[in-house]
């Protein structure tokens, strides 16, 4: 571990990220009032743990020169594959998915650590051959090591984390330097796949089937999402509902904190979780959905900018790598809150409950003030 000076150390990320968390915690609380399954489950207290061991990753990464972790890519790239290979094959299942390691009573979901892995890989490989980007062949190597980590998270199944790691694939290449006409042709096949098989899926549905990569219940997401049944009283589209009512009931200010109807009589589902953004909408209203979203921007810009101050192509595509995942996760979690895309189970960075997923946001945040506090040369 090397010297290193802490006055670059970004404290306005850092504080930011505090300030997310700590409201996500307090909505959480909120959230899960009167259920009494969730409050005996220790919720809140799993999640304050997870956050506690993510900011002391978070000044543990920081420490440590990001730089070290390019020659620990490929193990990092190797374990991640078996662990996740183990939990396919004897993973028990949990909620109809095998996603967790139950550790007594903590839930630990590789995929959400194979994000911040998959960004390492890519960056390493990318970096060490961004000379030849412009060659498609090592953009397809490129595209295969993504798809020997995916396809694993794939059998779960688990197809919204999978989405994610593509996107973050995509936008490192772009990062890379892939020129223009690659990204259009690239973005023009990606289409034509999704307007193939997204006719197949719906033409060959069938709600009791169990196997294959695309599940019944995935498939009944976009089905309710292209063609919603207003009249429907439960599954996603009521979910839905209920979410656009509590948005719309928050008005300018909110009914105030643990004072929703909505959240409180327990009518909004899942409102800890995928529809946490409905819930603060309801108790803080708009101004308060606004700030969060705001806080959510500034935390992106600030992984933006030591991007752009990195010292090398590696750290630069660390920190766009984890930018990535906050951008699209918080659009893809408040679009599906305003019926805007279909229903998904990724979360709101910072503030929607998940023990894993909030641990490797942390994570990913301190590898970006490890890539800051070394863009510029020590002072002696």
């Amino acid at each position: 571990m090397q010297n290193i000076s802490w006055r670059h150390f970004d404290f306005w990320l850092l504080g930011a990220v505090t300030l997310l968390t700590l409201f996500g915690i307090i909505m959480i609380r909120s959230a899960i009032a009167g259920n009494i399954e969730l409050i005996e489950g220790n919720t809140v207290q799993k999640q304050i743990i997870f956050a506690v061991t993510g900011f002391a990753v978070i000044g543990i990464m920081a420490a440590i020169d990001y730089k070290i972790l390019s020659a620990l890519s490929r193990p990092l790239y190797v374990g991640t594959i078996i662990v996740l290979a183990i939990l396919v094959f004897f993973g028990g299942a949990l909620f109809g998915s095998a996603r967790w390691f139950v550790l007594g009573p903590i839930l630990i979901q590789p995929s959400e650590l194979a994000k911040i892995v998959i960004i390492l890989v890519l960056a390493d490989f990318l970096a060490r051959h961004q000379a030849k980007i412009h060659d498609l062949r090592w953009v397809a190597r490129s595209l295969i090591l993504t798809l020997g980590l995916v396809i694993w998270i794939l059998l779960q199944p688990d197809l919204s984390t999978s989405i994610v790691i593509f996107v973050i694939w995509f936008t490192l290449v772009w990062a890379a330097g892939l020129e223009v006409k690659h990204v259009l042709i690239a973005g023009g096949v990606g289409a034509l796949l999704v307007g193939i098989s997204l006719p197949l899926m719906l033409i060959t549905y069938n709600p009791e089937r169990e196997g294959g990569i695309i599940k019944a219940y995935q498939v009944e997401r976009i089905i309710n999402f292209l063609f919603p049944d207003p009249a429907a009283r439960y599954g996603a589209i009521y979910n839905v509902q209920q979410a656009l009512v509590s948005i719309g009931s928050g008005g300018w200010l909110g009914k105030g904190y643990e004072s929703g109807t909505q959240v409180q009589l327990r009518f909004l589902k899942v409102r800890h979780s995928d529809f946490i953004f409905s819930a603060l909408a309801e108790e803080f209203g708009f101004v308060g959905t606004m700030v969060v979203m705001a806080l959510l921007i500034f935390i992106i810009l600030r992984c933006l900018r030591a991007a752009r101050l990195a010292s090398d192509t590696f750290g630069a595509l660390i920190a766009y790598g984890v930018a990535t995942i906050l951008a699209f996760q918080a659009v893809v979690n408040i679009g599906m809150n305003l019926q805007l895309l279909p229903v998904t189970g990724l979360p709101l960075p910072f503030v929607s409950y998940g023990g894993s997923s909030l641990l490797s946001m942390l994570l990913g945040i301190g590898l970006v003030e490890s890539v800051i506090l070394r863009h510029k040369a020590l002072d002696f």
